[in-house]
């Protein structure tokens, strides 16, 4: 059996409405990375010096060195950076990312974020790499990443983003308990559940497209006004989105020691002043959207197929090809993963294996089914799908003159054919199913045949849209 971890569907063509407060067309969220003096330093008891997100070109760790234009650098945004965006942006909701240590090496800056009423979120322990770290030692930095946050802040910090993460990182912050929201994703534009270290957990994901760390990059931003052109552009899509009935979230990246320039933070100012000059933006912190989500959208129980064992799998899918058992034993053998977590998922593995299949075992599921108001519907003897499928066109309810007809259309397309006659009767009526009988009873047995397995493959759709729709 081979599980595929990741998640390639999340909510598909229909993502939920989000509801924002007072009809919102667009939620805002601006997060400040409060990363300075706790990054890589052999001050801090790292082995090298800081090398990522700076004005250094091509910067590389100095092994058991300072840096020291990396340091004044990183200074630069906790002495000047800080003060010139806490200024511009105290008016409204922002969301700190703090990395623990820094925090506690910024009494003034702290003090600043509460005064202004800032969410102050965990960004970990120290501004440092995780990809390598051992587990243990992850679970140990989150701990203590909380404990220092609470003494250093006054309270425990309800999110979590470590960045710089591992494969661990999610579920490792999600064991904790501790967290509203988890923001170490990418990979939508609202929030979402998942289930993970043993429970469900938000997750609120972050931005890298609309984030200041592009003009620390080489495919970034050179200049202010590249940077608010972009954000203008993604704001006026999502609020156009929005205003069609699908208001969604715009995640923005700030960096004390990148924005806080003067010639980027002239840029942040317009952009802003721009998005306050439209009506319906909820500007918003990320524990508010978190707790706006839990409330409007808790995680509901829904069926896991990838996370079903052999017989469980079978039992619930074992019937979704008439009589046909060994499609689910064979779909449970492929990778499967959350992807496949939907009817659209399981339709794919079930229908691959019968697709692949030789004629004569695609015969035996074809002549499996049973014929449309047949002598098996007479004596009651379909299952409980065929039986529904059936009467919900009313081939339970003929006259005398129609069954009488479907019998002989039936008689003459089996002899003709060497299987029964299958449609898919919910996308039908009974009148349109007899005009098909009709003209499909003029086909060549390869093209009936080619016809009668894509209806099979319909029915079985029709049919997981029914179970995962209850």
């Amino acid at each position: 059996m081979i599980r595929y971890p990741r998640d390639m569907t999340g909510y598909g063509a229909t993502p939920p409405v989000a509801n924002w407060p007072n009809g919102a067309k667009i939620a805002v969220q601006i997060v400040l990375n409060y990363e300075e003096g706790g990054e890589n330093n052999i001050l801090h008891g790292d082995a090298a010096s800081e090398a990522f997100l700076s004005e250094i070109t091509g910067a590389q760790p100095w092994p058991e060195q300072r840096h020291w234009n990396m340091e004044s650098l990183y200074e630069y945004g906790s002495r000047a950076g800080f003060w010139r965006v806490h200024r511009m942006l105290s008016d409204l909701p922002v969301t700190v990312y703090g990395v623990t240590t820094a925090l506690a090496r910024a009494p003034e800056q702290v003090a600043a974020m509460k005064a202004a009423g800032w969410e102050i979120a965990s960004h970990g322990l120290k501004w440092v790499e995780h990809k390598d770290m051992p587990e243990d030692e992850e679970r140990a930095q989150i701990a203590e990443a909380i404990r220092l946050h609470t003494e250093v802040v006054g309270e425990v910090p309800r999110g979590w983003y470590t960045g710089r993460c591992s494969n661990n990182t999610v579920r490792l912050a999600a064991e904790t308990g501790q967290f509203a929201y988890v923001a170490d994703s990418y990979a939508d534009d609202l929030p979402y559940w998942v289930r993970t270290g043993g429970r469900d957990q938000l997750i609120v994901p972050y931005t890298m497209d609309c984030n200041d760390m592009r003009f620390g990059i080489q495919a970034g931003f050179t200049t202010g006004e590249q940077f608010e052109s972009y954000l203008k552009d993604s704001f006026d899509y999502l609020y156009e989105e929005g205003g069609a009935g699908q208001p969604k979230m715009l995640s923005i990246g700030l960096h004390c020691r990148i924005i806080g320039r003067p010639g980027r933070a002239a840029a942040l100012r317009r952009a802003i002043e721009y998005f306050k000059s439209h009506e319906d933006v909820w500007f918003a912190t990320r524990l508010q959207i978190a707790e706006h989500w839990t409330a409007a959208h808790p995680p509901t129980p829904r069926l896991r197929p990838s996370e079903m064992d052999r017989e469980t799998f079978v039992a619930e899918f074992g019937g979704i090809f008439e009589h046909s058992p060994w499609i689910a034993e064979g779909a449970y053998d492929l990778e499967l993963g959350p992807t496949h977590d939907t009817a659209e998922g399981v339709h794919q593995a079930l229908v691959r294996v019968f697709r692949s299949a030789g004629t004569d075992r695609r015969l035996g599921v074809l002549n499996a089914h049973p014929d449309l108001a047949g002598k098996l519907a007479e004596a009651k003897r379909l299952t409980a799908e065929s039986t529904a499928e059936q009467a919900s066109v009313g081939l339970n309810a003929l006259t005398d003159q129609e069954r009488a007809t479907f019998i002989e259309l039936n008689d003459a397309y089996t002899s003709k054919f060497g299987f029964p006659f299958i449609i898919a009767v919910r996308d039908n009526t009974k009148s349109s199913i007899m005009d098909a009988f009709r003209r499909r009873i003029g086909h060549d047995r390869d093209t009936e045949f080619t016809e009668a397995c894509r209806q099979v493959e319909r029915i079985a759709q029709l049919r997981l849209s029914e179970t995962f729709s209850a």
